[in-house]
């Protein structure tokens, strides 16, 4: 899609609230922010999709081409997307399907939109299904008021990306050990929906991390300079943490994790020791935070 005729629809889709007209009236058409896996610089690309449930099936069919669209390149590398669908506008893990389970969801797609099947009959490329997990509806989302609740919230979000990480991993084992015994065989190698996960988990991991050392810590500390040393040991705690994240992202380096049992023992490590640093850092941290409110209150004018 050349680039001014994409730029002149995403800018249709945004002051229409996700419609547009020309070769695109009429179509189920998203936008689809990725990062550069070189850059690091946003990409909006639109998209046609097809829902599966509350999920989104896009494919990366680049018109036939004999490469795959740089936004699949992009999502391989930093899996955590922004996805504007209609007047909507959320974060996304994007996981490209697999198997007999790409079949099945290509299959969807073509019975929704044939032009795929000619896209995949012009190249031996075979094009990737991706599968964009929308947020759940919270029943009700919790108040954030204070700086504490808004530490609370990110740790509980990395409590939990770490938590279904640990429980795909350990399910890949469960299926490894029952082929042992007869049963059927689990995918080669780990799947990418646990790369796909644990990879985001790590960069927000590291983003927060790096944004705690350089602003939120430093701060408090000039604040509270009798707690120079939780503040030390919640910084050593971060180098640490950051060599175990290390040799997870060596091991997420490719599309297949060739080494699935160093993986499990890193992730191991990993839930250890980032269980501890939390449960210390909330320990000293949040009673310091508990009347800082949230969002900042804007400087007076």
């Amino acid at each position: 899609m050349p680039h001014a005729f994409q730029h002149s629809v995403i800018t249709e889709f945004r002051a229409n609230a996700g419609k547009v007209g020309g070769p695109f009236e009429g179509a189920d058409l998203l936008l689809l922010t990725t990062t550069g896996a070189r850059s690091g610089k946003p990409h909006t690309t639109p998209l046609g999709y097809v829902r599966d449930g509350r999920r989104l099936l896009v494919v990366g069919s680049n018109l036939g081409a004999p490469i795959h669209p740089d936004w699949y390149r992009d999502l391989l590398a930093r899996p955590t997307v922004r996805v504007e669908l209609g007047d909507e506008e959320f974060d996304s893990l994007a996981v490209p399907a697999e198997g007999a389970r790409r079949d099945e969801l290509f299959a969807r797609v073509v019975a929704e939109a044939p032009g795929y099947a000619d896209y995949q009959d012009a190249t031996d490329r075979l094009l990737p299904v991706v599968v964009l997990e929308r947020p759940e509806p919270e029943a009700t989302a919790p108040l954030i008021a204070s700086l504490a609740d808004k530490l609370v919230e990110v740790h509980t979000w990395l409590r939990g990306q770490l938590r279904h990480v640990h429980d795909e991993t350990e399910a890949h084992f469960a299926a490894r050990a029952a082929h042992g015994d007869g049963g059927a065989a689990p995918a080669p190698g780990l799947g990418l929906q646990i790369r796909q996960r644990c990879l985001a988990f790590c960069q927000a991991l590291e983003f927060h991390h790096t944004a705690e050392d350089g602003h939120m810590f430093p701060t408090m500390e000039g604040y509270h300079p009798q707690l120079g040393h939780v503040f030390e040991r919640l910084r050593e705690e971060h180098r640490s943490i950051a060599a175990v994240q290390s040799a997870l992202a060596a091991l997420l380096a490719d599309v297949a994790i060739a080494e699935p049992d160093r993986f499990r023992a890193e992730l191991a490590r990993m839930t250890k020791e980032l269980t501890a640093h939390l449960d210390y850092e909330e320990e000293h941290v949040l009673p310091l935070l508990a009347e800082v409110p949230w969002p900042p209150t804007p400087p007076a004018s």
